[in-house]
């Protein structure tokens, strides 16, 4: 890794079990763990300005490799001083490697040991990934954290099909780290980052147990993610393997569970001793209406029984939405088909998530984390049986 003092130092200041509390140092900023990581894939929160991502309480944000090196390209973004200074956010930005979604696009993408070769969704342009290439390309983007290439099978893959994922993923860490590692001395004035490799092995522990040993072999590493969950499988199977891997993980690393972000997901995983999170479902939710609610669990807000709720649309939320428009309004707004709706549903949820984690650190810290993890659970399942 390189050389940048405290930079990407990861400090647990409190433990409960498994889950931890902890702060992570990266150029831009310190962020607070357990974090919820707002999803940016297009340089943009989707609805909201970064004035409003930041008044919710997001330390860090994410940005998506696949999409910003197809629209308006990494070498624009790069010209333009970086993700940071083109969309205006100044606290710390993650990016993902694209895996996922050449990956998701099977059936107009091709794997080989080389790397992926993908059609874009755009214009049918043809496109290939290396693990390389990509590294270059997430050097331009310029965040401070940057996420390896990796296979990401899809959810209740084969052993066969896993172990082929995890193993390639493992050869392919290996060319990222070497190019990774060539690219401050090619680019002496472009940004400081940190690499994290990513976990595989799908839903089978011993695999799981073998990608995360042959990953620490692989380097030292400042933060570790665990990728290929929630994309199909049972959610008794992703608790499975995260307690198969937390005797694997070193504690100096923070753990990244890539793409996961339900409030029950966050809370199981926390528990598990899980430290970072993001998920597009809060503004994808909200872009259709769905949102959650502490006592009431997951909503339509299109629901007739908010009519005439001149209530908030949660009592205990803190956030713009809740403190400023009531549920009869909101769903006037949604029904209508006013933009409007959109983005205070997603400001609501992210803050909801975000919330959440802060609850859970505030817990950690307490030592009340697993009763009140417990009881906030079953209360919001009850409510979801109920709406």
């Amino acid at each position: 890794m390189q050389e940048a003092g405290a930079l990407f130092e990861f400090e647990i200041e409190a433990r409960e079990g498994a889950a931890r509390a902890g702060t992570l140092r990266l150029p831009h900023g310190e962020v607070r763990t357990p974090v919820f990581m707002p999803v940016g894939t297009q340089a943009t929160v989707k609805t909201l300005t970064p004035e409003e991502t930041d008044a919710l309480g997001a330390q860090i944000i994410l940005g998506n490799t696949y999409h910003l090196y197809l629209r308006p390209g990494h070498d624009t973004v790069r010209e333009l001083g970086g993700l940071h200074r083109f969309q205006g956010w100044k606290k710390p930005i993650l990016t993902d490697s694209g895996g996922f979604q050449v990956f998701s696009l099977s059936d107009i993408s091709t794997i080989e040991e080389e790397g992926v070769t993908f059609q874009s969704h755009i214009d049918g342009s043809r496109h290939l990934f290396t693990p390389e290439r990509v590294m270059e390309i997430e050097r331009a983007l310029g965040a401070d954290i940057i996420m390896a290439f990796d296979q990401c099978p899809p959810g209740q893959s084969s052993r066969d099909l896993a172990t082929v994922a995890y193993e390639r993923t493992l050869r392919w860490l290996d060319r990222c780290r070497t190019r990774f590692a060539q690219l401050p001395d090619e680019d002496p004035e472009g940004p400081v980052q940190t690499l994290f490799p990513i976990v595989q092995g799908g839903v089978h522990p011993d695999l799981r147990v073998a990608s995360a040993r042959g990953t620490l072999a692989a380097g030292d590493w400042d933060g570790i993610a665990i990728g290929g969950l929630s994309v199909g499988e049972p959610k008794p199977a992703m608790h499975a393997m995260l307690e198969a891997l937390h005797p694997e993980l070193p504690e100096r690393l923070p753990r990244y569970l890539m793409g996961v972000g339900y409030p029950d997901d966050l809370l199981e995983a926390i528990a598990r001793g899980v430290d970072m999170f993001d998920c597009v479902a809060p503004t994808r939710n909200g872009r259709n209406g769905a949102v959650w609610i502490a006592a009431e669990g997951q909503v339509n807000i299109k629901g007739q029984r908010f009519r005439l709720d001149a209530g908030p649309l949660d009592p205990e939320c803190d956030c713009y939405t809740c403190r400023g428009y009531t549920r009869a309004y909101l769903r006037h707004l949604f029904v209508a088909g006013e933009a409007l709706s959109m983005r205070l549903l997603s400001i609501h949820n992210l803050r909801f998530l975000v919330r959440l984690a802060e609850q859970s650190r505030d817990a950690i810290a307490a030592g009340t984390f697993a009763g009140w993890s417990t009881e906030w659970l079953e209360r919001f399942h009850a409510g979801k049986r109920e709406s």
